[in-house]
């Protein structure tokens, strides 16, 4: 139920700037912002407190968002929200580098689980250059909130932040093994 819940939300997430898109001066502007927020509140309440990263904070957070900007209820408060969604994750990946283990040491641990001090240096880097990808998307979507076309809005929110998310996803992916494995053989 968690990951079905977690890949709609993923799903709506990179539909969202469409479907506001082509919902604009059809539906009431808080309807989308209202059933995403309903999904939170589901993650929050099936998520365990003590998960890792966010634990329930993050999804609440999101919740209490997507409430304010329902009640708000125009179409600029639209825009905020994938402005909220990386200033969230900018929040859950930079909370990890001061507290426990880096979110992508994390991830790294579970194919590597022996991973060596070199690595360990190496995935907190990557969660800090995940941090700055979190702040500079978010600026631009921002930007674009304020003073883009609502066009570019959607194409760079919808289709262009998640090309830029998946490349760096799929640079730091294939590199790992080789930092991680250089790092075991010296």
């Amino acid at each position: 139920m968690k990951t079905a819940l977690g890949l709609v939300l993923a799903l709506l997430g990179v539909a969202y700037p469409f479907v506001v898109h082509a919902s604009l001066g059809r539906w009431p502007t808080g309807w989308l912002l209202g059933v995403i927020g309903t999904l939170w509140f589901a993650r929050a309440m099936l998520r365990p407190a003590n998960a890792q990263p966010g634990g329930r904070w993050l999804p609440t957070l999101a919740l209490v968002g997507c409430i304010t900007l329902a009640l708000i209820n125009t179409e600029s408060a639209l825009r905020v929200y994938p402005v909220m969604i990386n200033a969230l994750l900018l929040a859950a990946f930079g909370a990890s580098l001061l507290r426990g283990r880096p979110v992508i040491e994390r991830l790294a641990r579970l194919r590597h689980p022996d991973l060596s001090p070199e690595g360990v240096l190496y995935t907190r880097r990557v969660t800090q250059v995940w941090c700055v990808f979190f702040l500079v998307n978010g600026l631009v979507a921002a930007a674009l909130g304020l003073w883009g076309s609502w066009q570019a809005w959607t194409w760079y929110n919808g289709a262009i932040s998640y090309a830029l998310m998946g490349v760096l996803f799929m640079g730091e992916w294939l590199l790992r093994p080789r930092v991680i494995e250089g790092a075991k053989a010296t």
